[in-house]
């Protein structure tokens, strides 16, 4: 079964001619003051289906993280269609979902809400919850308390027990301490063996490596490979400048 479906997928957004000194404004009064559109993704077409681990690879700039936005459901396509089926969970932004005048507990029953789980649900699985996150005895204070990691731990153990049909990850993960990003890259493997749907960006190919079993490689916004991870991880490492992975 299909759980993301994108068809024909194109995102713009406006880009400024820029602004001209007044004396070079006053030698050329008619000049284009037309917006130029900048493509953040072209004609992307590909299908994820159930249980499917998929890492997006690209250099900065490629369209990464709009592809996931799109994902998200947090924007929509100029072009095209993007069919997404069950509840969705992502990590694309720290403190995303989250408000900072609400305490680590109000923030949890929020994003879960906002995950689609109800709030006996939620209450079930609270202290898992909080366990996982480690936050302990801050779980009361306001979350604008908190620290960057702290957040971020609150933020990973709302999405992996909210049981999601996938589970999006973008480099927001690297904000954690070695400990914690050691413990999100098990639970990440534990969901994978246990035939959860995956979603993940990195720079590093060879995490895509170990937690994908396909690949999709971005480049100016357009889809330049779908295949086998190690078959489209080698063609990028080989395209990428150097430094990049």
């Amino acid at each position: 079964m299909s759980l993301i479906q994108f068809e024909g997928v194109s995102k713009t957004f406006q880009r400024r001619s820029g602004r001209m000194l007044l004396r070079s404004l006053l030698l050329n009064p008619v000049r284009d003051k037309t917006d130029k559109p900048f493509y953040a993704l072209k004609n992307v077409s590909f299908t994820i289906g159930n249980g499917e681990t998929v890492g997006v690879i690209g250099r900065n700039g490629a369209g990464k993280s709009t592809l996931l936005s799109l994902v998200a459901g947090l924007s929509y396509p100029d072009e095209g269609k993007v069919t997404v089926q069950g509840r969705v969970a992502a990590l694309l932004e720290l403190g995303s979902g989250f408000h900072g005048d609400l305490t680590g507990r109000e923030n949890i029953f929020l994003n879960a809400s906002l995950l689609g789980l109800s709030r006996q649900k939620t209450e079930s699985r609270y202290e898992e919850i909080v366990q996982f996150s480690g936050v302990g005895d801050f779980i009361d204070e306001p979350l604008r308390t908190y620290s960057s990691g702290m957040m971020m731990r609150l933020a990973f153990s709302v999405a992996i027990h909210v049981e999601p049909s996938f589970l999006i990850v973008d480099e927001v993960l690297a904000v954690g301490d070695a400990a914690f990003q050691a413990r999100c890259y098990e639970k990440i493997v534990e969901l994978k063996n246990a035939g959860q749907g995956l979603l993940i960006v990195s720079h590093a190919g060879s995490t895509v490596q170990k937690l994908c079993s396909r690949a999709l490689w971005l480049e100016h916004g357009q889809l330049v490979m779908d295949g086998a991870t190690e078959e489209v991880v080698a063609a990028y490492a080989g395209k990428a400048p150097a430094g990049k992975s």
